[in-house]
């Protein structure tokens, strides 16, 4: 294979031999190094020994002038290679738009999207206000559908885990209370812990892992195959037919849910207590008298409005989901963060609440 040849003499770069891209391609670095190594001066570039000369070669060339950086003479070209090294020059590459400053970008992606979410609450209020005119087009079936996924088929696992979390208080808390002879008072613990907090606040978790990412995983799906797009051209409001359902559903079935709880991890923790040696009557007296009805239904209320915070979220996640193949993926990612974290963050507002109003 002929390839080309490249002379180097103070200011001048002969080259000689087929400019073509199979002939340069060995010759590119060193000649670019040539033509940066000869400094601001004056370089003439002679290719009368070239006896091909293309684009590729023309890119040669006008790499030499970019590298070099001063004054470069083209010398030796044929009238058909003045004329391609004229029209390459003409085209430039464009250039990288600016990126702004890494503490803007941040800034203007959290705008953007803290604007998205807001677009979106304030679309679900207006749908809650229109829902009398819109009633049409929420569908029971779909109702019982979401209900019977996110509340049936959860009942196992909310069982099995209020169960050893109860067992893991249980024996966590007799531990330390052991040593002031007060084991029985883990009863009292227990209850109030998972009456006011940690039964809402599981199921929640429960919810956001389970139920939210499949609203963001159906959702986004709909979105990406632009399903969404054609009720929004047909005239039917996403918000009422997809979102208002599935957030009916999850407020619906969360009282069932976080009573399913309660039990099973009440359950526990007496397992644990009666192996320790306390009669049953015992440990029902101390629940009995430690906490009441107030604080069961302090918990039931954080969990309706902990699925409300979850469903939207999920519902959110999989309507503003992006397009190609990771959407569907980030959506449901999204939507289990994004409803455990304000599961949490809820449940600290009702603490600050509830100890102020001291309830």
């Amino acid at each position: 294979m002929v390839v080309a040849t490249m002379r180097v003499s103070p200011g001048v770069i002969a080259l000689s031999g087929p400019l073509s891209a199979r002939g340069i391609g060995r010759l590119w670095e060193h000649a670019v190094s040539a033509a940066r190594e000869a400094g601001g001066g004056a370089l003439k570039v002679d290719v009368s020994g070239a006896t091909v000369l293309d684009t590729s070669g023309a890119a040669l060339l006008l790499a030499l002038e970019a590298g070099h950086g001063g004054a470069v003479e083209i010398a030796g070209a044929d009238q058909h290679g003045v004329a391609l090294i004229a029209q390459m020059r003409k085209v430039k590459p464009a250039k990288p738009a600016a990126q702004p400053a890494k503490a803007g970008a941040s800034g203007l992606a959290w705008l953007a999207v803290a604007r998205i979410r807001l677009e979106f609450f304030g679309a679900m209020v207006l749908a809650l206000l229109a829902l009398p005119a819109k009633r049409r087009f929420l569908r029971g079936a779909d109702f019982a559908r979401i209900a019977e996924r996110a509340g049936l088929q959860a009942l196992p696992l909310v069982i099995m885990l209020g169960f050893l979390i109860g067992m893991i208080l249980a024996f966590q808390s007799a531990v330390p209370m052991r040593k002031f002879g007060a084991d029985l008072y883990v009863a009292n613990l227990v209850a109030i812990s998972l009456f006011r907090e940690l039964g809402p606040l599981l199921v929640a978790v429960i919810l956001a892992g389970r139920t939210g990412s499949a609203f963001a995983a159906e959702l986004g799906t709909m979105q990406v195959n632009e399903e969404i797009a054609a009720l929004t051209t047909m005239g039917i409001d996403p918000e009422t037919m997809l979102v208002l359902p599935r957030m009916g559903a999850a407020m619906l079935i969360m009282p069932a849910l976080v009573v399913t709880m309660d039990i099973a991890g009440l359950i526990g923790m007496v397992a644990v207590l009666m192996v320790f040696g306390f009669p049953l009557s015992a440990i029902s007296a101390q629940i009995t008298a430690s906490s009441g009805p107030a604080d069961f239904l302090q918990g039931l209320v954080k969990g309706v409005i902990f699925a409300a915070a979850v469903a939207l979220i999920g519902c959110r996640a999989g309507l503003t989901a992006g397009h190609g193949p990771r959407a569907v993926g980030e959506a449901a990612t999204s939507a289990v963060v994004g409803g455990i974290v304000a599961t949490v963050l809820l449940d600290g507002l009702f603490a600050v609440l509830i100890y102020r109003l001291r309830l």
